[in-house]
């Protein structure tokens, strides 16, 4: 079978009869957003949508990482505080931070839309797969399922967050250990 590659832009490998037959060096779209001076990154693929902060209507009894839900046209939407359930300090909401509603496939395979509060939006960025890192392993009482990967853009690192691992899970626990552990000096080390 002969192949030539497609557009730089797509990376597709087509054979000569036009289809696609696989994918070289492929490149996702990744949002980025800002959280404790850091960033974080989710696949563009997944946000549905990016609101400015509103209030929530809070859930009696609920986890303090859980805002409430909002009512987007006709769907509840839980609002879920990203900084709370990683173990940051409670914020003002201001007039930077947004709500990012994702797309979220949950361990049942079951589709479902979840909302994260973030400070700020911060970019988009095109990452070739071979330019992010595998999260570390760090313990096996760490875990670290919900983290992508790491990739360091402009001098800085970005935590590329698996979404589904993260917001599809039954139980969303405080993730502080995880996100202090990256934050030290020995884990950026071995990236």
């Amino acid at each position: 079978m002969n192949t030539m590659q497609a557009d730089t832009d797509t990376k597709d490998t087509i054979d000569t009869a036009g289809s696609i037959v696989g994918s070289i060096d492929a490149v996702d779209q990744y949002l980025t957003f800002i959280m404790d001076n850091e960033e974080y990154g989710v696949d563009i693929l997944a946000v549905k949508e990016i609101r400015n902060w509103d209030s929530a209507t809070p859930i009696p009894r609920a986890p303090p990482h859980v805002r409430g839900v909002i009512n987007l046209r006709g769907t509840i939407i839980p609002i879920i505080d990203l900084r709370q359930c990683f173990g940051m300090a409670a914020i003002e909401y201001g007039p930077l931070t947004v709500v990012l509603v994702l797309q979220v496939t949950t361990s049942g395979n079951d589709s479902r839309e979840v909302g994260i509060v973030v400070d700020a939006v911060s970019d988009v960025y095109s990452l070739d797969a071979a330019d992010i890192k595998p999260a570390p392993q760090m313990s096996d009482q760490l875990n670290t399922s919900f983290i992508r990967g790491l990739v360091t853009i402009k001098e800085h690192m970005v935590i590329l967050l698996d979404i589904d691992n993260l917001l599809g899970r039954d139980d969303l626990s405080d993730f502080a250990e995880v996100t202090d552990a990256i934050k030290k000096d020995e884990i950026v080390k071995a990236i």
